[in-house]
């Protein structure tokens, strides 16, 4: 089976990178992320942005795609009309999949104002706004916050737009409830299952001593009633890719792993590939 990882974070010169990657057992490279692509059957993967947005900072493998990043704390350093129009630039590229939006470290809800012009944006191009959801970071730089980053935030995004797909990245973990409500309530709200667990682990012994809380993530994808709306992705390079690929395939009913490991990120980011 192909296999999709619908959310890694790729920076091969970033020092800190190098040494989460390395606490999850990987260096942080690009020729040893392929090999372990290539080992593992992964033939594709989706890039969220975190850098600036200039176009030449944001060329990747042939085998990436990106979310183009909106880091909206610096949306004060110049007028709003620069990033919309440094948006839509990266939009027209097809290797530009996406919008990706980081509500919990720049301190906006996902229904404000500000990012109407990027939601028309997204609806021109047809491309989908991934959505950082859940636990944030402790950060030093202007503190995260948790209510930005909470799913039921995105409740409203979706109502008002409903031209518009958005995906809950991590699954709103901790508040899966919630998450799985707000994607069985909207039919244009998804979910990525990336990052739920960080760094190198023995994944029998995790779900032996997790097992209530392994279960509670199965009841609420179930509740949700529809894996077509489930994407797989890591959180690379906070985890270990092939643990977090058993770790995962435990998760999944092996009846949906076709949709959730390939297909949905297939359809909903609208690869080319």
């Amino acid at each position: 089976m192909k296999i999709i990882d619908g959310h890694i974070h790729f920076r091969p010169e970033y020092e800190n990178f190098s040494e989460v990657a390395a606490s999850s057992g990987h260096i942080n490279s690009e020729k040893h992320l392929k090999e372990v692509f290539e080992k593992n059957n992964i033939c594709h993967a989706i890039v969220m942005g975190n850098l600036d947005l200039e176009l030449e900072n944001h060329i990747y493998p042939e085998y990436m795609s990106y979310c183009v990043g909106l880091d909206s704390n610096t949306f004060n350093e110049r007028p709003l009309k620069y990033f919309v129009e440094m948006a839509e630039l990266h939009l027209k590229r097809d290797e530009c999949v996406g919008i990706k939006l980081y509500p919990g470290y720049c301190h906006f809800y996902v229904y404000d104002e500000i990012y109407e012009p990027f939601y028309k944006l997204a609806e021109k191009y047809n491309k989908p706004v991934a959505i950082h959801t859940g636990a944030v970071a402790n950060t030093k730089k202007g503190g995260s916050l948790l209510k930005y980053s909470h799913p039921l935030t995105v409740d409203e995004a979706a109502v008002s737009h409903p031209g518009v797909n958005f995906v809950m990245c991590h699954f709103g973990n901790p508040w899966l409830c919630d998450a799985a409500s707000v994607i069985e309530k909207n039919r244009n709200v998804y979910a990525d299952i990336s990052g739920i667990l960080e760094g190198r682990f023995d994944v029998g012994k995790f779900i032996n001593e997790n097992l209530n809380y392994i279960n509670m993530i199965k009841t609420w994808l179930g509740y949700i009633g529809d894996y077509s709306r489930i994407i797989y992705g890591t959180d690379w390079p906070i985890v270990n890719i092939e643990n977090y690929l058993e770790f995962a395939r435990f998760l999944i009913p092996e009846s949906e792993h076709e949709k959730v490991f390939y297909e949905n990120a297939k359809r909903i980011y609208g690869l080319k590939i």
